[in-house]
């Protein structure tokens, strides 16, 4: 029996390093959209959407119907663009369903609306490990990758299979594990899980933070992961893994746009609601990431105001 061959066009942001998919069906025109981006400016707050455009003019001069716009976790380093493209070019907005628990965890850090509930809600669809959903003719698996998050998903369409940020390039490495719900060993676990997947499996990862000697790159093999990953070759244990994930967490700097990235992705790319002068706002906690607590300024904090 012959099996549908997808159809992926990559797009790639340099400012934030993100590699964005369309998995498309030849045979009946749908496509879904996988880690979409918007193009936000930190110093100024301007958000524009010229990333997220590039996918959504591809997409209609081919003459193609968006089913899913597929997120494969909450990401911490650019804000996703699934509600622009929904709004222009329709398809359900679905992500793991472990991303109530990434929710309940932010929910304590950021100031959410009273209406916000940390359920899932937010999204269209919620996917479970191991469900099987279909773009057009595809079969796709979503398979549950704990570890840089509780709620990341890599999506398994035949041959190819998306990763988020759980993979990076061999030579880069790996994800991070030290974010809330972030666990080194769970992470070392659910790579061996992408790993265990037939060797010629092609790996479509999320991000490319390349070397100075090579162009960025996002596609390569389970057997040259295996063979070559800085941080998971073959014949590193799991406890060499968690060490040395440990180790290199704790040097790294928090993500550039990791406050307002969180704040929208979960709400499923939505802004916060405005405020009584028109403007939305994003929140900035100030040292809820605070390592040093001996640190901290003195004589600057006020109550809370008092109606």
């Amino acid at each position: 029996m012959h099996m549908p061959q997808p159809h992926i066009e990559s797009f790639f942001d340099a400012v934030t390093g993100t590699v964005s998919y369309v998995l498309a069906d030849h045979s009946t025109g749908k496509v879904a959209v996988i880690d979409s981006v918007l193009d936000f400016d930190a110093k100024s707050g301007n958000l524009t959407s010229a990333s997220s455009d590039r996918i959504i003019e591809y997409v209609r001069s081919q003459n193609w119907q968006v089913e899913w716009i597929l997120e494969t976790h909450a990401h911490a380093d650019h804000i996703s663009g699934a509600q622009h493209i929904r709004h222009h070019l329709g398809g359900k907005i679905a992500i793991g369903a472990n991303i109530r628990q990434v929710q309940k965890i932010f929910r304590t850090v950021f100031l959410f609306e009273r209406s916000f509930l940390p359920d899932g809600s937010q999204f269209d669809h919620l996917f479970e490990d191991g469900e099987v959903f279909h773009v057009g003719s595809l079969a796709v698996t979503a398979m549950l990758v704990p570890g840089h998050t509780p709620a990341d998903m890599a999506y398994l369409v035949g041959g190819d299979v998306f990763v988020g940020d759980t993979l990076f390039m061999p030579d880069v490495g790996t994800a991070r594990a030290d974010f809330p719900g972030g666990d080194a060993a769970v992470l070392y676990r659910s790579i061996q899980r992408i790993l265990s997947l037939p060797a010629d499996t092609r790996i479509h990862v999320c991000h490319d933070y390349p070397p100075a000697h090579r162009a960025a790159a996002w596609v390569c093999t389970v057997a040259e992961q295996k063979a070559g990953n800085i941080h998971v070759r073959d014949g590193i244990s799991e406890a060499e893994f968690v060490a040395m994930r440990n180790r290199r967490d704790a040097t790294l700097a928090m993500p550039t746009l990791i406050l307002p990235s969180v704040q929208v992705n979960l709400r499923a790319g939505r802004m916060p609601p405005s405020q009584p002068d028109g403007r939305t706002y994003i929140e900035v906690p100030i040292n809820a990431f605070r390592k040093d607590p001996d640190q901290a300024p003195d004589g600057i904090w006020q109550g809370a105001e008092t109606e």
